[in-house]
């Protein structure tokens, strides 16, 4: 699979992913030989053993951190966003039947939140991918857009005095687990510092059709600011309430029910526009994030393995492809002028 650049005018795609979907036991060695091996440059922080065993991003420790510093620049790969998990704790502290945890705002916004961005500030990141809070289990969502505009709010501005962009991705259980809800969460945060991440498998496996994905992805669309990629096989029934840890049907972006094809398309005519808007918050392009989950996915993560994640990519380079948006990925001559070195035996 080579760039289709050729002599399309428009700026490539910046094509990502989490890497540690691409690796067996997660080491920093494993994600990265995996999306340099695939000609990726950029890739999503999340799950990661840099020495000290597998850790969350926010958990990592200094020498850690420095670790994977230096593993990166060897393998030629950048961060594009830290996966963080934050949002995904209660609004309110509720007994609901989940094992949701919930910390007082305060608290949070000042460890969680503030850690996050020095994080994205170390990795050399814009973006800090989010969630929009749980509301208690068997409520309304709309009942709580409030609060959690507020809230979001808050987080908002603590990124945008960083130089930092959020990110609202759209998923299952939180209060925006639709694209109409995200969109009244970004109109009612107003801020330049929130953007929407859309994921159509987050979608599907709620049990919206295709043509329920594309209404959601339009309500969506002003607020975009870069995509997870995904895809699901639509389960029979719709549900309010998803059990995570049990969804079995993902696929890659060419084999689903997210009609990721027409959302491109679409995206493809607003394109300068989108690009205008990020590149007004330092983003330097748009970023389509590989989350493939083909041989698994759970509340707080999935996995694909490096044989899964090549699948994924390829079948989302095809779509790509068909659709006429250009995306870039290695060539021999960022081989020839790579940093990285062979290792010399004694």
């Amino acid at each position: 699979m080579s760039s289709n650049l050729n002599s399309n005018p428009l700026k490539p795609v910046i094509l990502s992913g989490f890497a540690d979907e691409a690796a067996n036991q997660k080491t920093c060695e494993q994600q990265f030989c995996a999306f340099a091996a695939l000609g990726l440059r950029y890739y999503t922080l999340r799950f990661i053993d840099a020495g000290a065993g597998i850790q969350n991003v926010m958990q990592l420790a200094p020498e850690s951190i420095s670790r994977i510093l230096d593993l990166q620049l060897e393998y030629g790969l950048q961060v594009s966003s830290i996966g963080s998990p934050i949002g995904k704790v209660k609004l309110i502290d509720v007994a609901d039947g989940t094992t949701n945890r919930f910390v007082p705002f305060a608290e949070y916004l000042e460890k969680d939140v503030r850690r996050a961005c020095e994080l994205a500030n170390t990795f050399d990141s814009k973006l800090i991918r989010g969630f929009s809070f749980y509301h208690p289990r068997g409520t309304a969502p709309e009942d709580h857009l409030n609060q959690a505009i507020d809230q979001l709010g808050q987080i908002a501005r603590v990124c945008n005095v960083q130089g930092l962009t959020f990110g609202l991705e759209v998923e299952a259980n939180l209060i925006g687990q639709t694209g109409k809800l995200l969109k009244r969460l970004y109109d009612g945060v107003a801020d330049p510092a929130m953007l929407l991440i859309f994921d159509g498998a987050n979608l599907v496996c709620q049990g919206m059709s295709t043509e329920q994905v594309y209404d959601e992805y339009l309500a969506m669309k002003e607020g975009m600011g870069w995509l997870h990629v995904k895809d699901y096989q639509r389960p029979l029934t719709r549900s309010s309430h998803v059990d995570e840890d049990s969804l079995t049907s993902f696929v890659p972006a060419d084999q689903g029910d997210s009609g990721h094809e027409a959302i491109f398309r679409d995206m493809k005519r607003g394109y300068s526009d989108l690009l205008t808007r990020l590149e007004r918050r330092g983003i330097p392009g748009l970023f389509m994030d590989l989350e493939p989950h083909v041989k698994g996915g759970g509340q707080f993560g999935g996995f694909s393995g490096p044989d899964g994640f090549g699948v994924a990519l390829r079948g989302l380079c095809r779509v790509l492809d068909y659709v006429g948006l250009p995306y870039d990925l290695r060539s021999f001559d960022d081989i020839r002028n790579s940093v990285s070195k062979p290792k010399t035996g004694a």
